[in-house]
C-alpha cells in the first residue's frame, strides 16, 4: 500500500458542520477508512464526512484509479487531515495497513462493471473478506458499513404494487439472475452475516436503489433497455426507486455513525419517487429527444419468460441476460419506502426529486452537446 498524498484541505466556513441525531459513535478527530473513494458514490461519501465535520479520512483508492473527482471534492472541503493511499483489497497485506487503527470503516469499493462472475466474485467477495479479516484484527473498530444494492431481493413471491422494503426476501438462487452484481451482492451480505456471527464485528448494510447524478450517465435500466437498436420502455406506470448521489452518500455517512443500529438494514431511496414514464418524458423533453417503444407488461414478462427458456434449452448458447427473476426485480412494479432511514438515522434528503432531477438532466444535456 503507497501513500500518494496526505491534504489538508479547506473550505469557506459559511459551510457548517451537519448535524447528527443524537452523538456518533465516533469522534469528529477519529480516523475513518473509505474504500472506493473515488468512485461515484464514494466520492460523494467522503464530502459528506467532510462537511460533518470529520476531520481525520483516509481514502483507498486503486494504483490506477481516476482520483480527478475525489480531488475536486477534496479542494473545496472543511480543513481536515485526507489521506489518499493506494492499495489493492485483493492484497491481505494492503488490507491490514489500510484498516490499522480505523474506528469506522465504509466499504464502497466493488467490481461494480464486472461483467464475468468469477470477476464479479473476486473483486467483491474475496476483497471483501480479505477486508473483513483485516478488520477483525483491529481493536479500534467501532462499525464496518458494507454499502450493498437493492440488486439483493428476490421479488418473484411479491404482488405488482406490494411494498419492498428491509423485510422483504434476498435471492436465494442469485446465479439465475443472469447478473454477476447481483450474484457477488448477495455472496458479499452473507459474508457480513458469516463474520458477524463468527467474530463479532459490529456491522450496518445500506442497500441503495437506482443512484443517480452528474457522473452516471444514461438511463436506469428500470426504464427500459436499449439492446435492439431502439429503446423498449419496459417500466411503464412502475415507481422508480431512485436516490440523488447527494442523498444516498449522506444516508450511508449516518448509516456509519448512528449509535444503536448495529446489523441493521437500510434501504436508500429519495421521497417524491418518479414513475418510468414521467422519468422518461422528462428525460426526452430536457435531456435528449428519442423514439421509444411502450412493451406492456405481459408482453415483456412473457418475452423474458421465453428468452429464459431457450437459454437452457440451449444450453446457455443464448445468455440468460433475460429471465422471470429480473423482470420481477426490474419491471413487475413494486412501491419503495424510506421510512426506517428517516426514523432510526435522522435521514433528510438533501436535495428534492425536483430539483436532483433537474440538475442530472441538465447534465445530460452539457455533455451530449459538447460531443
Amino acid at each position: 500500500m503507497t501513500v500518494v498524498a496526505r491534504r489538508q484541505t479547506a473550505m469557506p466556513s459559511n459551510r457548517p458542520a451537519r448535524n447528527i441525531l443524537g452523538d456518533p459513535i465516533v469522534q469528529h478527530g477519529d480516523p475513518i477508512l473509505v474504500t472506493g473513494s473515488n468512485g461515484f458514490i464514494g466520492s460523494r461519501v467522503v464530502e459528506a464526512l467532510l462537511l460533518h465535520g470529520f476531520t481525520r479520512l483516509r481514502c483507498l483508492v486503486r494504483p490506477s484509479s481516476n482520483l480527478t473527482g475525489l480531488e475536486r471534492i477534496l479542494d473545496r472541503s472543511d480543513r481536515a487531515s485526507v489521506e489518499i493511499v493506494e492499495g489493492n483489497l485483493l492484497s491481505p497485506d494492503d488490507c491490514r495497513r489500510a484498516t490499522d487503527g480505523a474506528r469506522l470503516v465504509y466499504h464502497l469499493a466493488a467490481g461494480r462493471g464486472d461483467k464475468s462472475y468469477p470477476s464479479a466474485y473476486l473483486n467483491s467477495v474475496v476483497a471483501t473478506r480479505n477486508l473483513l479479516d483485516a478488520v477483525r484484527a483491529n481493536p479500534r473498530l467501532e462499525r464496518i458499513v458494507c454499502v450493498s444494492s437493492f440488486t439483493v431481493y428476490s421479488a418473484l413471491k411479491l404482488k405488482p404494487g406490494a411494498l419492498l422494503n428491509e423485510a422483504c426476501e434476498m435471492e436465494d438462487q442469485p446465479h439465475r439472475r443472469g447478473e454477476a452484481y447481483c450474484y457477488a451482492k448477495v455472496r458479499q451480505e452473507e459474508l457480513f452475516r458469516d463474520y458477524a456471527h463468527k467474530y463479532n464485528i459490529p456491522y450496518v448494510i445500506a442497500r441503495p436503489g437506482v443512484v443517480y447524478g452528474p457522473g452516471n450517465r444514461g438511463i436506469p435500466g428500470r426504464v427500459g433497455i436499449s439492446n435492439f437498436g431502439i429503446f423498449l420502455h419496459l417500466g411503464g406506470g412502475n415507481q422508480l426507486p431512485l436516490s440523488y448521489v447527494s442523498n444516498c452518500a449522506e444516508a450511508i455517512v449516518l448509516a456509519g455513525l448512528t449509535a444503536g443500529v448495529d446489523r441493521q438494514i437500510f434501504n436508500i431511496v429519495d421521497d417524491d419517487l418518479p414513475t418510468s414514464r414521467a422519468f422518461l418524458t422528462l428525460y426526452k423533453r430536457h435531456a435528449l429527444p428519442f423514439r421509444s417503444i411502450y412493451v406492456p407488461h405481459a408482453l415483456s414478462s412473457l418475452l423474458c419468460y421465453l428468452w429464459e427458456r431457450y437459454s437452457l434449452w440451449s444450453g446457455g448458447q443464448l445468455p440468460p441476460v433475460f429471465n422471470r427473476r429480473k423482470h420481477a426485480a426490474y419491471w413487475k412494479g413494486h412501491r419503495y419506502s424510506n421510512e426506517k432511514i428517516k426514523t432510526q438515522l435522522g435521514w433528510e434528503p438533501t436535495m428534492s426529486s425536483a430539483e436532483a432531477l433537474s440538475h442530472y438532466f441538465e447534465s445530460e444535456r452539457h455533455l451530449r452537446s459538447s460531443r
